[in-house]
């Protein structure tokens, strides 16, 4: 056990900035990012599964029944993986469901020839044009033609080509899609469609290429939103959301499509919707997120347990046993209460993390059920760690995104509180 201390301002990792001239520049522009992003924390990641033995025992994983020849449940003997980054595993989940059920179609712009992220590739050429096509580009008319479909018993998966230009659609979303049910009072349902959409930023996406929109659809009762982390995550929470009998809007962050690498599961499995998962066990603060923010916070983590020589006056010894609980919420709507207030009834502190900007964020949602059902166990207030209230601007887009040391500057706040 250690004691906690409170910080003095000189300990706060706060960074001046001293303006220099700007000299001429004369030479050819820099060189554009890599396609796999900037986030090398990712690929060296110790939460990806890179060994078959680790990806076969993915907790919660489920087989599925229809497994020829039939294996248990908890048999792994027998079953294969193949590394894939997360849009392969987009276009697999996609591909058996094709290949399971007649009724499904894939459908949206550009989805025919792979789409801009090639999570479609080759699906109209093996299951032809007349369920994987294009449709015009109107993101509310995608929407309303998957109501459509998914209402006449079809499987509807539709696409909308980044969660920045779903906004046309929110009146299908929210309107039809959520109510459907409630409204046909229980005698009809579209629990055949999902909705995926890129979602988050990219590094240099700008305005309207980098955006988080899941806090929007917040309000909207009778969908559910997913957001995976890993490949191995995105197959089997796709193909749970697909066979969900609530209208899922599946947000697959997009710089995870080549940069997260994972052995993943040929055979056809779901993973448990409406469940986080404890990545890490910790028994000081509660770290929770979702998507691309679990790789910073893992990244935070490791800064504070043994931080770099620039950074060690800045930590002081006393923090550097804590141990934090790293939670990845994966389901946003309806998320688990149960394992969050669990956990913090037992480490007496959270911390929120998310790409979205503060108010009016799921932060806040997160952050108000908390605090009224485990306040008397609190040591610190709940606090959250996001995108600035600002558009999302290209030239500064990297300042505009919770980094490992802004949030390790918030754990060491909220642990010396």
């Amino acid at each position: 056990m250690f004691t906690f201390k409170r910080l003095s301002p000189p300990h706060r990792l706060r960074f001046s900035h001293v303006h220099t001239p700007r000299r001429c520049q004369t030479t050819a522009a820099a060189e554009p990012p890599p396609a796999g992003g900037h986030l090398s924390a990712v690929a060296s990641s110790q939460l990806l599964r890179a060994t078959r033995d680790a990806a076969l025992r993915t907790p919660g994983i489920a087989w599925s029944a229809e497994d020829v020849p039939p294996l248990p449940q908890n048999t792994i003997g027998g079953r294969e993986t193949r590394k894939m980054n997360m849009y392969q595993a987009v276009r697999d989940a996609l591909s058996i469901v094709l290949a399971k059920d007649d009724t499904a179609v894939v459908f949206g712009e550009d989805v025919a020839f792979g789409g801009v992220f090639r999570c479609t590739m080759g699906l109209s050429e093996e299951f032809g044009r007349e369920r994987v096509f294009n449709t015009p580009l109107t993101e509310q008319g995608i929407a309303g033609f998957g109501i459509g479909l998914a209402s006449m018993g079809h499987t509807a998966i539709a696409e909308i080509q980044f969660a920045d230009y779903i906004f046309p659609a929110f009146d299908q979303i929210v309107n039809e899609a959520a109510k459907y049910r409630y409204r046909a009072g229980g005698q009809f349902s579209i629990g055949g469609l999902t909705i995926r959409t890129p979602t988050m930023a990219v590094g240099h996406g700008g305005l309207y290429h980098s955006q988080s929109p899941e806090g929007f659809f917040l309000g909207a009762s009778g969908i559910k939103i997913v957001i995976p982390r890993s490949p191995i995550q995105c197959k089997g929470l796709l193909l749970a959301s697909i066979r969900d009998p609530n209208p899922v809007l599946f947000m697959e962050p997009k710089i995870l499509y080549r940069s997260a690498v994972e052995q993943v599961p040929i055979d056809d499995f779901n993973l448990p919707l409406s469940r986080a998962e404890t990545l890490l066990s910790g028994s000081d603060l509660t770290l929770l997120t979702w998507g691309t923010p679990v790789y910073h916070c893992e990244s935070a983590i490791s800064l504070l347990r043994s931080p770099p020589p620039a950074l060690e006056p800045l930590i002081p010894p006393s923090l550097r046993s804590a141990t934090v609980e790293l939670i990845d919420l994966r389901t946003i709507l309806p998320w688990d209460v149960e394992t969050i207030v669990e956990s913090v009834k037992r480490t007496r502190r959270l911390v929120i993390v998310h790409e979205a900007g503060m108010t009016g964020g799921v932060g806040a949602e997160i952050a108000a059920e908390v605090q009224k059902r485990a306040f008397l166990r609190l040591e610190a207030p709940v606090r959250r760690i996001t995108g600035w209230d600002v558009p999302a601007a290209l030239q500064y887009e990297k300042f505009n995104m919770p980094d490992p040391i802004r949030i390790l500057d918030g754990m060491m706040e909220t642990l010396t509180y």
